[in-house]
């Protein structure tokens, strides 16, 4: 039995790709309508391209004047920040060997007169250093900062 299902489903399958074929359409051909663009519509037309071209080459130019800019600014900030951070770091390394040595002196120490003197020494040199470490990292945040002419 099953032979003859097999034998019959054959037949069926070979027989069913001419029956349900394709038919051949064409595709109608339209053509679109001649017109004459009135010279009055090409002129505007033309026109309204220039200026968006013009537009567009001066929002060019502007965006790269403000991407110069803001490169310059982010180089400057950054040398800036640089060199702040390189001059608080030296005047930190200088501070902390000015108060270890105070330090090592004031275990030489013999007399109490001997530790007025040295601390008042070791303030009025730390006081100095101080004052001019202040102005050194002023100078240099003043030199680094934008001014509002470059804006």
């Amino acid at each position: 039995m099953t032979e003859s299902t097999e034998t019959t489903s054959k037949s069926k399958s070979k027989a069913s790709p001419a029956a349900f074929e394709m038919p051949n359409f064409e595709l109608p051909n339209f053509e679109l309508p001649k017109m004459e663009i009135p010279a009055a519509f090409r002129e505007i037309a033309e026109k309204s391209v220039s200026q968006a071209k013009e537009t567009y080459e001066k929002m060019k130019a502007a965006a790269e004047d403000a991407t110069d800019v803001f490169e310059d600014t982010y180089a400057t900030a950054t040398t800036g920040a640089s060199d702040y951070g390189l001059k608080v770091i030296a005047a930190a390394r200088d501070n902390t060997s000015a108060a270890f040595d105070f330090a090592s002196q004031l275990m030489t120490v013999k007399s109490l007169s001997e530790v007025a003197e040295l601390s008042t020494a070791h303030t009025r040199r730390q006081y100095e250093a101080l004052t001019a470490q202040s102005k050194e990292l002023f100078a240099i945040a003043q030199t680094r900062r934008p001014t509002r002419s470059s804006r």
